[in-house]
């Protein structure tokens, strides 16, 4: 795998600014459709992994093809999907609607986090085009090694992080790239995230498994645990079997800006401070702290060394000065501030709404010329759009998603540095970090975890007392576990 993740996106950069100097204009993604061996018209025949949430919002942005097959563990959850879809063929296990059915093109997977990368890999070895919600993996290995399989195997793929095809995150990307700001030395970003009950301590004992639910299949890979309603639905985000906390819910879709127009590479450390969070369960609150490296100087403005600092769980960045009293910093999901040496961006949530600071400034603010193709209609399907036009283009000649894999696969992981580092924090550094090779520098072999396993409180003669319980664990062989986990038995280790 190419240790520069970013030479496409400087490579695309500096394609894009040669075409608007020579006179030739941007063309929409539909109009390049086609451009391999099968026409725009024809249709994909699509299956869809996961359909009980977010996946049938996918499904339902793909009806200009043909949804072939559903498959989902939980079939209560999912009515509402196979009710809309009633020709589709229905399962619960995966690997039987690979076995079974032979005439899919496509997949689209929105499972748990836990469950995204051995269903997306399967798919990816056949020859299947993959859109895979966000993140990528559970892991960091598991977001590299789909990186390079879809590679590998030329098939087209697109991360749902839907932001990324919109109009907010180019005109970001334009401004910067035109040295609107300047050099940016800083980013902020944030989230109300965590929305859902954050659990501290594992549920006491498993209850009946509801009819409709597989519940063995729900868990997959991932180390057992008894069924309770605390993990499914939805509420699987809040636990570090099946989940990745706020940052995994949230961090694709709000550090994408950052990411992209800053066209980041491998942070060089990380560091993190949370409120209490156990051996099973994320904090309600995190911040976390990444060091990236210069990058190659564009033609208009330098890329220096950038400090990008994540909040979440009601914490928040400073308030820059700029903003007047009473208006809002982002919007009520979140937002992203770039710190510029010559002024500031700020956004909101999926790069939505880009503003310089202070506001005033846009009244006379002369927008660079675009020079970043557009998506048609992105808040209404066109990211899942985007991905179907690419499937029908051959690989030879196909023009990528831009939210393919390649493009992703970092993202992601940075995304999962970050968790990683949050789970750290006992060992009380910063974490220096070698990207290519998937290891921390400075954590050795004698190092020591403490991690909380039980927080008991209580009033004694009317005293307040708090019973912690610790595990020490060997922090080099964990951290190895975290990165690459083990599967748990009868599941293909990929």
């Amino acid at each position: 795998m190419s240790k520069d993740h970013n030479t496409v996106s400087r490579r695309t950069f500096l394609d894009c600014v040669t075409k608007s100097a020579i006179g030739l204009s941007v063309i929409p993604s539909h109009v390049v459709a086609g451009l391999g061996h099968k026409l725009p018209s024809d249709k994909l025949n699509i299956a869809g992994i996961g359909v009980g949430g977010q996946g049938y919002n996918n499904l339902r942005n793909l009806e200009t093809e043909n949804i072939v097959a559903l498959c989902d563990v939980d079939w209560d959850y999912s009515a509402n999907s196979f009710k809309r879809w009633y020709n589709a063929k229905q399962y619960k296990d995966y690997r039987l609607l690979f076995e079974k059915q032979k005439d899919i093109d496509a997949v689209v997977i929105a499972t748990p986090d836990h469950t995204h990368a051995l269903p997306a890999m399967l798919a990816i070895r056949e020859g299947k085009h993959v859109f895979l919600q966000q993140p990528l993996g559970h892991s960091i290995y598991e977001s590299r090694v789909l990186s390079e399989a879809a590679k590998t195997y030329g098939v087209a793929t697109q991360m749902g992080n839907q932001g990324n095809s919109g109009e907010g995150i180019r005109r970001i990307c334009e401004w910067i790239w035109a040295g609107t700001i300047g050099e940016v030395v800083q980013a902020d970003v944030w989230t109300n995230r965590p929305i859902w009950k954050q659990n501290s301590q594992l549920p006491d004992r498993g209850r009946r498994i509801p009819r409709d639910l597989d519940w063995d299949l729900f868990v997959g890979p991932a180390s057992w645990r008894e069924y309770n309603p605390a993990y499914h639905p939805w509420t699987w985000r809040g636990w570090w079997n099946f989940g990745t906390g706020a940052l995994g819910d949230m961090g694709t879709h709000l550090l994408d800006p950052v990411y992209k127009a800053l066209m980041l590479q491998y942070p060089t450390s990380v560091e993190a401070s949370s409120s209490s969070f156990n051996v099973d369960s994320p904090p309600n609150s995190e911040f976390i702290q990444y060091e990236f490296p210069r990058r190659d100087n564009l033609p208009k403005v330098a890329m220096p060394e950038v400090i990008v600092r994540w909040y979440d769980g009601g914490w928040m960045p400073p308030r820059p000065a700029e903003l007047k009293d009473g208006e809002a910093m982002g919007d009520e999901i979140g937002g992203c501030i770039f710190h510029g040496t010559r002024g500031k961006i700020m956004c909101g949530a999926y790069a939505q709404n880009p503003t310089l600071i202070p506001v005033s400034e846009m009244e006379h603010f002369e927008e660079p010329e675009k020079s970043i193709r557009r998506i048609f209609n992105p808040s209404e399907g066109g990211h899942e759009q985007e991905w179907a036009r690419a499937c029908k283009e051959s690989r030879n000649n196909r023009l990528e998603a831009n939210a393919n894999f390649e493009y992703a696969g970092l993202l992601s992981e940075i995304v999962a540095l970050g968790g990683l580092a949050v789970r750290l924090q006992s060992l009380q550094r910063k974490l220096l970090w070698d990207g290519p090779n998937m290891r921390f520098t400075n954590i050795s072999s004698t190092d020591l975890l403490r991690i909380l396993t039980k927080s008991q409180f209580e009033l004694v003669n009317s005293n307040p007392r708090v019973q912690n319980e610790y595990l020490n664990l060997p922090a080099s062989a964990t951290v190895e576990e975290w990165i690459r986990h083990t599967y748990r038995q009868g599941w293909e280790q990929i």
